[in-house]
């Protein structure tokens, strides 16, 4: 469990700057969560300001993917809706849903996060829905899968950005 109540604004304010860039260095983290698979292979889940930051080892190989404002400055492009290299994966959706349906999933997320293990949540100040959450888990015979949620409170409604990731190399 790893619940992270940041006393920083978030960098990220809405979905629309978010970008995807592979391989690059990874930033230092807000909050980090690392995981290990038992056989050699392990994953850091990293919270960035509302975005995140993954870096993964396995197989002798690694893989970084980062999501965030700053990620298409650094050579990345545009968070896509399918993205699919190699042996890695990428799918992601954009939600505009009202304050209370994002509050609804900010609680869920707290509590996934406080009471489940492999999770990270990275929490801002300002508004209960403001947050970052990570989750991941390894995959049979090497690899790694991991999920993402970026909530954007904006007055009465807010965005839900969610990435599903798989890397197997």
């Amino acid at each position: 469990m790893s619940l992270h109540l940041l006393d920083v604004e978030p960098r990220d304010v809405v979905a629309a700057a978010l970008g995807l860039v592979l391989d690059r260095p990874a930033p230092r983290p807000l909050a980090e969560l690392r995981l290990a698979d038992g056989a050699g292979g392990e994953i850091a889940l990293g919270v960035l300001g509302a975005s995140h930051v993954v870096t993964a080892l396995a197989g002798g190989r690694r893989l970084t993917e980062e999501v965030s404002c700053d990620a298409v400055g650094a050579g990345g492009e545009p968070l896509p809706r399918h993205h699919r290299t190699g042996g890695y994966e990428l799918s992601s959706t954009v939600a505009r849903v009202g304050r209370a349906e994002l509050d609804a999933t900010a609680d869920r997320l707290r509590a996934r996060a406080a009471g489940e293990p492999g999770w990270l949540l990275g929490a801002f100040p300002g508004s209960t829905g403001a947050l970052t959450a990570l989750t991941a888990e390894p995959l049979p015979g090497g690899g790694w899968t991991w999920e993402t949620w970026h909530l954007y409170p904006d007055g009465d409604a807010g965005d839900v950005v969610t990435t599903r990731s798989r890397w197997n190399p």
